[in-house]
C-alpha cells in the first residue's frame, strides 16, 4: 500500500489539508464544514510530494490559473467517478446546476444522487464542485460551508461571461 502524506496550504478559504501518494492528490479538506478531514494516524507530514499542488492552488487563489494539471487519484464509486470527472469540464468562472449536470452525466433524473456525489467529492477546488448551483439559481449545500463556496465563486467572477458579452 502506497504511504500517504500530508500537508496544508493557508488560503483565503482557511487552512487546507492536502494528502495524496506518489500516484496523485487524494484529498483536499476545507477546515470547517461537515466534510472537514484530519490527517490519518499513519499519514506521514510531508511537504514535497504538494510542491505543484500549492503552487497551482496559490495561482487559482490569485486569480492566475483557470484550470488545474495535477495527477487525481479520487476514491469513490463509478457513479461517483463519472460525476466528478464531468465536473472538471465545467468551465472556469461558469455555474450549472444539478439537474444539468444529471444530463450531462446521461442520467437526467439522477439530480439528487449527483447532489450527493457532490457532496462527496474528496478533491473540492481542483474538481470544481462549487460551481453547482441550484436549479433555481441558488447557493445550495457546500462541504465547507456556504460561506466558502461563495468565496470560490467570487474568485472567478471576473471570469464570467455576462449575456451580451
Amino acid at each position: 500500500m502506497a504511504r500517504i502524506c500530508y500537508s496544508y496550504l493557508e488560503g483565503p478559504v482557511g487552512r487546507l489539508l492536502l494528502a495524496g501518494a506518489d500516484d496523485g492528490l487524494h484529498l483536499i479538506s476545507f477546515p470547517s464544514g461537515h466534510t472537514a478531514r484530519t490527517p490519518e494516524a499513519d499519514w506521514i507530514e510531508d511537504r514535497a510530494p504538494f510542491h505543484e499542488a500549492v503552487r497551482q492552488l496559490r495561482a487559482y487563489f490569485a486569480g492566475e490559473l483557470r484550470e488545474f494539471s495535477l495527477p487525481l487519484m479520487p476514491k469513490g464509486t463509478a457513479f461517483q467517478l463519472a460525476v466528478w470527472q464531468r465536473l472538471r469540464e465545467i468551465p472556469y468562472g461558469e455555474t450549472i446546476s444539478y439537474g444539468e449536470l444529471a444530463r450531462r452525466i446521461g442520467n437526467p433524473k439522477a439530480s439528487r444522487a449527483v447532489g450527493l456525489a457532490n457532496g462527496a467529492n474528496p478533491l473540492p477546488i481542483v474538481v470544481p464542485c462549487h460551481r453547482v448551483i441550484g436549479s433555481n439559481g441558488k447557493l445550495t449545500g457546500f462541504g465547507g460551508g456556504l460561506p466558502v463556496k461563495e468565496r470560490l465563486l467570487a474568485i472567478e467572477r471576473p471570469a464570467r461571461r455576462l449575456p451580451f458579452d
